[in-house]
C-alpha cells in the first residue's frame, strides 16, 4: 500500500539544499523465491531464507526510513513500491509514478537499499544515473553500495558504479538461464507447464503439472472426433455444438471455478466457431502426448515472444491417457486436408465427401445431381474441369461408386480375417503386445534393421578407404570425387530407410499390430449390407477416379496388413523371411484396382 508521508504542492527550489526523497522498494519473484532456489542442507536454506526477508519490501522500507531519520537535508516525500517486478526494464507502476513525480518537481532525491533494487538493466540503469538524475537535479543513494552522487567522486562515479551495475544486469541474465534451463527439463520429463489444462483435460491437485481426464468435456472431444470422421464439415460440428448448447472451452472452465485467461479472443455471446473446432481436431494433447515450447522470449530483457520452428518443440509422449486412439487421429487429420463442404439444400452427408479425387489432375471430384421426369441421377465429376481449367469429367455414378467401394472394401476385410489364426493372435497381445510372440514380430523387422545398418556400414567404410587409395595414387581426384559422392548418397538413403524402418517398428507396436478394436470393426464390416459413411472414412484414405470409369483405392494400415503377412509366412530362419519395403512409412498403403462400373 501506498504511504504518503509528506506533501508539497509548491515545487522545491533548484538552489534550495534540502531535499524530498521519493523511498522506491522493488522485489521480485525469483528475489522472493531464492531461499526455495538455495543449495540443499540446513546451512543453505538457513542462508536462502536471510537473503529472501532481507530483500522483502518491508526490510527495505525500515532500512530507507532508519537512514532518512539520520539525514537533517532530507525529507520523505512519498514511498514507492513495486513487488514482484523484474529489475530487467523499467515497466513498472510505481517506477513510472515516481518517475512523474520526479519531472512534476515534487521529488529532488531517490534512496534505494542497493543499486539492483533500482534497476538490474545495465544499459537503462546507467542512463538514469548519469543522464536522467543529473539532467533533473536529482540526487541518487544506494545505502548498502555507500553510493551517493552527491558526494561521489569521479572513480566512484566513472568506475565502481558501472562495475556494479553490470555485475547486476550478469546476475539478471544468469538467473534468466537457469529458469529457462529448469523450465526445459521439466518440459523434456513429460511436466506440463501451461497455466492452464487443455479442453478434455484437468490438472490433478496434488500435482499441478500433470494431467487427467475430463470425462465430460472429453467425450465432447471424442463426439467431436465421430462427427468429423462421419464427414461433417467444422463449421457444421461448430453448428450442432452450439445448437446443442454445450459451452465452447472458454466457457466451460469458467463455469468450473477457474479463472481462465486464455490467447484466443472471444466474443460478447461465447459460441463454439470453426477455428476452436478445428484446435480440438489437430490437437495432440488428445493422443496423451504433450507438444510444449513452441514460443520463446527474445532475451530476458524484452517480454515478446516469438515462434519457434515446430522441429524445436518439446514432444513428449505418452505423457497422459489419451482421449483419442492413434487411427482415429490420423483419419481426420487426413480428412481436415480435404473440403467436407454440403452444400445448403441438402442436409445428409454423401459417404464420398473429403476422400473422391480425380486420379489425373489429383483435385477433388464434386458431387452433381441431374434431375430428368422426375428421377434424380447423382454423379460425381472432376473440380478442375467443373471450373473450366482443364483435365476431364472422369465422370462416374454415386450409385455405381457405391457398389464398387463396397465390394473392394469387403475384399479388403476379408483377406485381413481369413487367417481366423491371426486374429486369435491379435486378441491375444492386446493386454500384452510384448509377449513372447510380439517379440518374434520384433525380431523379424530388427532383422532388416540390422541388415540396413551393415550395409550403410559398409558403405562408410568404402568412403574412408576412398582417401587412402587418394593418397596412395591408386584412384584419380575425378574418381575419388564420383566414388565418395555415390558411396556417400548410397550411406544416406539406407540411413533414411533404417529409421524409417524403426519408425514402422514402433508404430506397429504402439498400435498393437492391428488392433482387435479394429480387427472387430473389419468383421462388422463384412455383415452390413451397404458401406456407411464411418466405415469407409475408417478405412479409406483416398479413392483415385481415373476415365473409363477406372477406380483405384487407398487404405488405411497396409504397413500393418503386411506385418501380419510376413509374420504368417515366418519360416525356421529368421534370416530368409521375406522384407517389408523400407520405404513403406506408417500411414501408406497398396492400392485395389476395379473395372468399370
Amino acid at each position: 500500500m501506498k504511504e504518503k508521508y509528506f506533501e508539497k504542492e509548491d515545487h522545491f527550489k533548484k538552489e534550495s539544499q534540502h531535499f524530498y526523497a521519493a523511498m522506491y522498494l522493488r522485489l521480485s519473484r525469483e528475489d522472493s523465491d531464492s531461499g526455495a532456489n538455495a543449495d540443499s542442507g540446513s546451512e543453505g536454506e538457513k542462508d536462502g531464507a536471510f537473503r529472501a526477508e532481507s530483500n522483502s519490501i518491508g526490510s527495505q522500507r525500515e532500512l530507507v526510513r532508519s537512514y532518512i531519520r539520520e539525514q537533517e537535508d532530507i525529507e520523505l516525500f512519498d514511498c514507492y513500491a513495486d513487488d514482484n517486478y523484474s529489475g530487467s526494464n523499467f515497466d513498472r507502476p510505481e517506477f513510472k509514478r515516481m518517475i512523474s513525480d520526479i519531472e512534476a518537481g515534487r521529488v529532488n532525491c531517490v534512496i534505494v537499499k542497493d543499486l539492483s533494487r533500482f534497476g538490474r538493466d545495465y544499459i537503462g540503469t546507467g542512463r538514469y544515473l548519469d543522464k536522467v538524475f543529473p539532467s533533473l537535479g536529482v540526487r541518487f543513494i544506494a545505502i548498502t553500495d555507500h553510493y551517493d552522487s552527491f558526494s561521489a567522486d569521479a572513480g566512484e562515479r566513472n568506475i565502481v558504479l558501472p562495475v556494479k551495475n553490470f555485475i547486476n544486469d550478469s546476475y539478471c541474465r544468469d538467473i534468466s538461464t537457469k529458469v529457462k534451463t529448469q523450465l526445459d527439463v521439466k518440459r523434456r520429463s513429460g511436466e506440463c507447464l501451461a497455466a492452464f489444462a487443455v479442453y478434455g483435460y484437468r490438472k490433478v491437485p496434488e500435482e499441478k503439472n500433470k494431467l487427467f481426464v475430463d470425462e465430460y468435456a472429453a467425450e465432447i472431444v471424442r463426439r467431436i472426433f465421430e462427427w468429423k470422421i462421419q464427414g461433417m464439415a467444422v463449421a457444421a460440428i461448430a453448428e450442432k455444438l452450439n445448437s446443442l448448447h454445450i459451452l465452447p472451452p472458454k466457457e466451460y472452465k469458467k463455469s468450473m471455478g477457474i479463472n481462465y485467461r486464455g490467447g484466443f479472443p472471444g466474443s460478447i455471446s461465447p459460441k463454439w466457431s470453426s477455428a476452436a473446432v478445428k484446435r480440438v481436431l489437430t490437437n495432440e494433447t488428445y493422443l496423451g502426448h504433450l507438444l510444449q515450447g513452441r514460443t520463446e522470449r527474445i532475451n530476458y530483457k524484452v517480454k515478446k515472444c516469438v515462434e519457434k520452428p515446430r522441429e524445436e518443440w518439446v514432444r513428449v509422449e505418452d505423457a497422459h491417457e489419451p482421449i483419442i486412439s492413434l487411427d482415429d487421429f490420423a483419419i481426420v487429420q487426413n480428412l481436415l486436408k480435404a473440403d467436407g463442404r454440403v452444400s445448403p439444400e441438402r442436409k445428409e452427408i454423401s459417404p464420398f465427401v473429403g476422400l473422391l479425387f480425380c486420379g489425373d489432375c489429383r483435385e477433388q471430384m464434386v458431387r452433381r445431381v441431374n434431375r430428368y421426369k422426375g428421377q434424380e441421377r447423382v454423379y460425381y465429376i472432376c473440380s478442375t474441369k467443373n471450373r473450366g481449367e482443364g483435365c476431364s469429367r472422369h465422370s462416374i455414378q454415386e450409385t455405381s461408386l457405391k457398389s464398387l467401394a463396397a465390394t473392394v472394401i469387403r475384399q479388403y476385410a476379408n483377406r485381413f480375417l481369413e487367417q481366423e489364426r491371426l486374429f486369435e493372435h491379435a486378441k491375444a497381445c492386446e493386454d500384452s503386445l510384448r509377449g513372447a510372440a510380439g517379440h518374434k514380430i520384433e525380431d523379424i523387422y530388427t532383422t532388416e534393421i540390422i541388415r540396413l545398418r551393415k550395409e550403410q556400414d559398409r558403405y562408410l567404410s568404402l568412403c574412408a578407404g576412398l582417401h587412402e587409395d587418394l593418397r596412395s595414387g591408386v584412384i584419380t581426384r575425378e574418381e575419388f570425387d564420383r566414388l565418395h559422392d555415390g558411396f556417400e548418397k548410397k550411406a544416406e538413403y539406407l540411413a533414411a530407410a533404417e529409421e524409417k524402418q524403426r519408425q514402422l517398428v514402433g508404430g506397429m507396436f504402439k498400435a498393437g499390430v492391428i488392433n482387435a478394436a479394429r480387427l472387430s470393426a473389419l468383421r462388422e464390416t463384412l455383415e452390413l449390407k451397404e458401406i456407411d459413411r464411418y466405415t469407409l472414412a475408417s478405412l479409406v484414405k483416398r479413392i483415385w477416379v481415373y476415365e473409363g470409369k477406372r477406380v483405384e483405392i487407398e487404405f488405411y494400415f497396409t504397413d500393418r496388413y503386411q506385418a501380419r503377412v510376413d509374420f504368417s509366412q515366418q519360416p525356421a530362419d529368421p534370416g530368409r523371411v521375406r522384407q517389408q519395403p523400407a520405404e513403406m512409412a506408417e500411414g501408406t498403403a497398396a492400392s485395389e484396382t476395379q473395372g468399370g462400373a
